[in-house]
C-alpha cells in the first residue's frame, strides 16, 4: 500500500473526527445504494476501510453483520469504543487491503469500498483489492465501490490517487459483475471544498 499504517495512525491519532477532510456526518448516499439490495438490512457486510465512519454505526442499528477491516489500529480504536458492546456482531481486522486477506474468513454478501482503493497507486496493489474483494464475496453478492472520480482531486490526506471512471471499476471486476446503479455524487467537506466522486453498484452474477 502507498501509506503505512504510521502515516494513517498519525491522522486519525492527532485529530477529531469532523477535522478529517473526509469526515461525512450522516451516511445517507451509500445507504441509499444499500437499500437499492434486498435483504441489505440482515446482510454481512465487509468494509475493507472502516475508519470511524458513522456508516458503521447505522449499518449497525439495521442489525447487519459487519467486518471492519482498517489498516490503521487508531481509527479501529476509536471506532470500537464509538460503537460499544457489538460482540457477534463485528469482527474487527486490521489488515493492508492490498496483501491477501487470510483465507478463513466468512464470506460477505456485500463489500463496501469507500475511499480506500483510490489510495492504491501500483497496479500489483489494486490487482489484489479485487483479489481480495472477488475471495470474500459470496456467489450472488454486491459491490458497493465510492472513490474520487476522474473530474476528482488528484490528492488526498497527503497522498496521490487513482482516480476512477465506473467504466474502470467494471472492468477491474470483471464479466462476473454486472453494474446496477453508477452516480457521481460531489461531497463538501468540513472545510467547503467539493469533492467529486464516483458511485457505483455491482451484483456477482457468477462465481
Amino acid at each position: 500500500m502507498t501509506a503505512s499504517n504510521h502515516h494513517w495512525n498519525a491522522i486519525f491519532s492527532s485529530k477529531t473526527d469532523p477535522e478529517l477532510g473526509w469526515y461525512e456526518s450522516d451516511a445517507s448516499q451509500p445507504l441509499k445504494f444499500l437499500d437499492l439490495i434486498p435483504g441489505n438490512k440482515t446482510a454481512t457486510i465487509f468494509l475493507p476501510g472502516a475508519g470511524t465512519s458513522v456508516l458503521v454505526d447505522e449499518l449497525l442499528c439495521r442489525g447487519s453483520r459487519l467486518l471492519l477491516n482498517d489498516i490503521s489500529e487508531e481509527a479501529l480504536n476509536k471506532l470500537k469504543e464509538r460503537t460499544g458492546s457489538v460482540e457477534g456482531q463485528v469482527r474487527w481486522l486490521r489488515h493492508d487491503i492490498s496483501k491477501p486477506l487470510s483465507a478463513g474468513l466468512s464470506k460477505a454478501d456485500i463489500w463496501i469500498g469507500r475511499a480506500v482503493l483510490h489510495f492504491l497507486l501500483s497496479e500489483g496493489d489494486i490487482q489484489s483489492y479485487f483479489n481480495n474483494l472477488r475471495s470474500a464475496l459470496a456467489p450472488e453478492g454486491h459491490v458497493l465501490l465510492a472513490e474520487f472520480s476522474t473530474s476528482g482531486a488528484p490528492r488526498c490526506a497527503g497522498l496521490d490517487l487513482h482516480r476512477y471512471s465506473a467504466a474502470e471499476m467494471a472492468e477491474r471486476l470483471g464479466p462476473a459483475f454486472q453494474l446496477a446503479k453508477s452516480e457521481d455524487f460531489t461531497f463538501i467537506n468540513p472545510y467547503g471544498d467539493p469533492r467529486p466522486y464516483v458511485y457505483a453498484l455491482f451484483k456477482r452474477t457468477a462465481t
